[in-house]
């Protein structure tokens, strides 16, 4: 209470100091880098991250993209190579004329170099440069590159995809928000009793979300997917809290006719319930933070802190605007415009022995569509973009016009002889897919010995350490068929060089599957042991955790298996994601219908009358909650070009009202289904059975 009282005396300073935090946060907001490529999340340890960073430090070559140039003379191209080399950050230019260097006869050189380089049509160069995928100097390189070039040129590679990523958010973030604000604010002005209200909560939040943003700038950088959905995500998530002390302010204010009072009590109550909502959204985000594809990290840690953010606002910065503006809210309060649910609460228990069938049936399709949609997930990030996108454009004619879907890179040992080396090649195009391997050995055949050659070409693809091939490909990133390729390649380059490592999209998004794979499992069974062990010590017994999980992994398997239904494919981060945010979020509304029926069988209820009047009190705040939660995301989801955030939001809001009507129809007939086993097990509980027998 002493806190309480605090809050309500210095309500004038809370809101003064709330205001001033705001100019350093949106200062932290802005200074805080945001990271597009998905590929820097991988641990640091694996062979495709350590051979990215050996290429960069030994050939001071970073990221690398192949850029395809239609219909220009040789002569023009020649001098379109000389203009992108002098373009800052870009290190070397590889194209035909790089390798026909005047001290090799032409006819010496073989024609299966000449041909990759060119079509009928198109030539193809391929760019390397001094700064890595995702840095932003390498992504003003790119813009540069592309004005440079004109329309006659495409540009592909990661650095291309995370540049028009980049440009693809900046421009839809700001309308994220204004549509998650857009209709959070019509569902709380539909589904609450105030006109004012939602604006008084909107201000809260939108300050809370403001410092969370901020503080982001000690963690450097995020990416670019939290950076999207945080805000979103906060907004839905944290506006329960404030709903909780609005009632509770209402209540008090029945009681006592000082406001003051009133709501220092109110701030008391609402604390306590918000504490232990705000424990299972905690624990659901941070159990993200298991994931080795770091990723996960980024988000949980990042929404963790907007959670508690929340609560902290929801109990100091709220309840001082509200105090302010306590005068117009009153004025403006009209009838909530939820009816009262007794008598559908009642036809709910009474069917209960029907709806539990359904329950039944409902757990084999299910989990059937569950199982199916984690294996129909997509991990190519071009996917997630728009067709019109310059990158997915410049991809798609490297595939027509030359048949390459992929490029990989090879540091073998330098010190590895050339024959080695031309033999290593031979095995490496015999592989199903490689459409041919380019290094010295290959570009000079077995005729001419690589000594002739002058050092400036022979630094392009050799150093002290290494020497790089690199390894076109005609099956697309993230497939099988090029997961079998890398396998086949990595077998051969191991055969010769122990240490030699392959690199590139293809290899480090065959990582990315194997380990998000794992984290999956991990995240999943981390987020329900939390989450059951918190249900267990609130509800304070062993059989409820079971119960209240079960009703809302039904409703998770539901959510993620209609993507298979409907044929949609998911990005790969949405299930893993979405599954722990979904319990952390909704498990609430379970818990606080079961909190209500304990504390009526503790009253002296039978289990009839007390499942029905726990349905029938917690069923408005269920539906305010799912709906708020439904509205933040789903406009978002119906807007976004960018497939990644659309489906995360779709899930999202798809799986509150999933979740809500599980917990309305479902969870009901559990409780009464399973009464003497909470009764036996649940602690307080264990008297009501005794009684019931004795009656």
């Amino acid at each position: 209470m002493q806190f309480s009282k605090a809050v309500v005396k210095y309500r004038t300073t809370i809101l003064i100091v709330a205001c001033l935090l705001m100019i350093p946060s949106i200062l932290g907001m802005i200074g805080t880098r945001i990271n597009y490529d998905m590929l820097d999340y991988l641990p640091s340890d694996m062979d495709t991250v350590i051979g990215q960073d050996e290429l960069l430090k030994d050939f001071g070559k970073g990221a690398f993209s192949l850029i395809v140039v239609e219909d220009m003379p040789a002569k023009d191209v020649a001098e379109l190579c000389s203009k992108i080399e002098s373009i800052d950050h870009v290190e070397t230019v590889l194209w035909y004329s790089s390798l026909a260097d005047v001290s090799i006869p032409m006819e010496l050189l073989p024609s299966e170099v000449y041909d990759e380089f060119n079509t009928d049509h198109s030539t193809m160069m391929a760019v390397f440069f001094d700064s890595a995928t995702s840095e932003d100097i390498t992504m003003d390189a790119i813009r540069e590159i592309r004005s440079v070039c004109g329309k006659q040129c495409f540009v592909s590679g990661m650095s291309a995809l995370v540049t028009d990523l980049k440009d693809l958010c900046e421009a839809e973030e700001p309308i994220y928000v204004g549509l998650a604000v857009l209709f959070a604010c019509i569902a709380m002005i539909i589904f609450l009793d105030g006109w004012l209200v939602p604006f008084v909560f909107l201000a809260s939040i939108g300050m809370m979300i403001l410092l969370n943003l901020g503080t982001n700038f000690f963690f450097g950088e995020i990416s670019y997917i939290t950076k999207a959905l945080s805000a979103v995500l906060q907004l839905a998530v944290t506006m329960d809290y404030s709903i909780f002390l609005w009632h509770s302010y209402n209540e008090q204010k029945q009681i006592y006719d000082d406001s003051k009072e009133a709501m220092s009590i109110a701030i008391h109550k609402t604390f306590t319930s918000v504490i232990g909502s705000s424990i299972t959204t905690v624990a659901g985000f941070a159990a993200l933070c298991f994931m080795t594809f770091t990723l996960g990290r980024d988000l949980g840690i990042v929404m963790a802190k907007g959670v508690i953010f929340g609560v902290i606002g929801c109990v100091t910065v709220l309840p001082s605007l509200i105090l302010a503006f306590d005068k117009p809210l009153q004025k403006t309060k009209h009838k909530s415009l939820i009816p009262d649910m007794t008598n559908f609460s009642k036809f709910i228990t009474k069917k209960f022995p029907v709806i539990f069938i359904i329950f039944v049936i409902l757990i084999a399709p299910a989990l059937y569509g569950y199982s199916k949609t984690n294996n129909e997930v997509y991990y190519d990030m071009g996917q997630c973009l728009p067709q019109d996108m310059e990158y997915v454009i410049a991809n798609s004619k490297l595939s027509e016009e030359f048949n390459i879907a992929s490029t990989h890179m090879v540091l073998v040992n330098a010190d590895l002889p050339s024959s080695s080396v031309r033999n290593m090649i031979d095995e490496m195009e015999t592989v199903d897919g490689v459409k041919y391997v380019l290094g010295l050995e290959s570009v000079l055949g077995s005729r001419v010995p690589v000594d002739v050659l002058p050092d400036d070409i022979k630094d392009i693809l050799e150093s002290d350490r290494w020497e790089l091939l690199m390894i076109n490909s005609e099956y697309d990133v993230a497939s099988d068929l090029v997961n079998e390729q890398v396998d086949s390649l990595n077998k051969i380059l191991k055969k010769y060089d122990d240490g030699g490592m392959l690199i590139g999209e293809a290899p480090c998004m065959k990582d990315m599957i194997e380990t998000t794979d794992h984290d999956f499992k991990v995240v999943n069974t981390v987020s329900i042991i939390a989450i059951f062990i918190i249900i267990a010590l609130v509800e304070k017994s062993l059989s409820l955790p079971f119960i209240l999980i079960s009703v809302i992994e039904l409703a998770i398997f539901i959510n993620l298996g209609i993507p298979h239904y409907i044929g949609q494919s998911l990005p790969f981060i949405a299930p893993i994601c979405i599954s722990t945010i979904q319990l952390g979020a909704t498990v609430d509304y379970a818990i606080l219908t079961t909190t209500r029926y304990k504390s009526e069988r503790i009253a002296g209820g039978d289990k009839h009358s007390s499942v029905t009047t726990a349905l029938a009190a917690s069923m408005p705040s269920i539906i305010v909650s799912g709906m708020g939660l439904f509205a933040a995301t789903f406009g978002v989801a119906l807007y976004s070009d960018i497939d990644i955030i659309s489906s995360m939001c779709m899930l999202m809001a798809r799986g509150a009202v999933v979740s809500m009507l599980c917990v309305i129809f479902i969870l009901p007939a559990l409780l009464m289904l399973c009464d003497k086993i909470i009764c036996k097990t649940t602690v307080g509980m264990k008297h009501i059975v005794k009684i019931n027998s004795e009656v």
